[in-house]
């Protein structure tokens, strides 16, 4: 298994940019799919994330701006992000676990995801 994140860059403030995580080795549909980020000196944190259900979570700092989608089909997994602000500069990574339990509000955040890409870096200014 290996996820590997695209579409990262700099960006001013107001714009947009869409992420994407692709992989060969899951069978999208019937993982859990996060994306999570990190900024410099900063924990990582949650930002959204898509339930084997088709249940969405998103973190409070980026609903209405960011929409969590995937193609199962091409096994990719997206982030569009609009509205950026500079707050959003961080590395942004994609993640997969089974079941995350976000229908039942049981999402635990980055725990129990056990394949993670290398990350895809954002810069707003």
């Amino acid at each position: 298994v290996q996820l590997v994140e695209s579409g990262g860059g700099s960006v001013q403030a107001g714009g947009s940019l869409r992420l994407s995580c692709t992989d060969s080795g899951l069978t999208y549909g019937s993982y859990c799919l996060g994306w999570f980020r990190q900024a410099v000196g900063k924990e990582r944190e949650a930002v959204a994330a898509a339930d084997v259900d088709g249940a969405k979570i998103y973190a409070d700092s980026v609903k209405g701006r960011f929409t969590v989608s995937q193609d199962n089909a091409k096994n990719t997994l997206y982030l569009q992000m609009n509205s950026l602000k500079p707050e959003d500069t961080a590395m942004y990574y994609c993640a997969a676990r089974g079941y995350c339990y976000i229908s039942v509000g049981l999402f635990g955040g980055d725990v129990g995801f056990g394949y993670w890409g290398q990350g895809t870096q954002v810069t707003v200014s």
